[in-house]
């Protein structure tokens, strides 16, 4: 699944990197849902508690919140579950329907 993964995160990260403000404004909600929802799995799988991820100063960061996310999740992603890989998949379909 890395590859596969790794793939899925850096599709929806190149394809929002470079959206301006306007585009963003209605969007933003769905990307940081994304974030959210694999930062909840990565924290599952190290076994500490679930965050909040916070909202930093321009929805543009949202792209890299989504790198930096992946890159632990892709870290612990040997240790998911069956169920958690399944809400990978399913947070990664739910945003990419939202935003493409």
């Amino acid at each position: 699944m890395s590859t596969e993964l790794e793939r899925a995160i850096g599709r929806v990260v190149e394809g929002t990197r470079h959206w301006s403000p306007a585009r963003w404004s209605p969007l933003a909600p769905a990307m940081h849902a994304l974030v959210q929802a694999l930062a909840d799995i990565t924290a599952d799988a190290e076994g500490r508690p679930r965050r909040p991820v916070p909202r930093l100063s321009g929805d543009m960061h949202l792209p890299d919140q989504l790198q930096v996310i992946g890159l632990d999740l892709l870290d612990v992603e040997p240790e998911l579950t069956e169920p958690q890989r399944r809400d990978v998949d399913e947070a990664i379909q739910t945003a990419r329907a939202a935003l493409f």
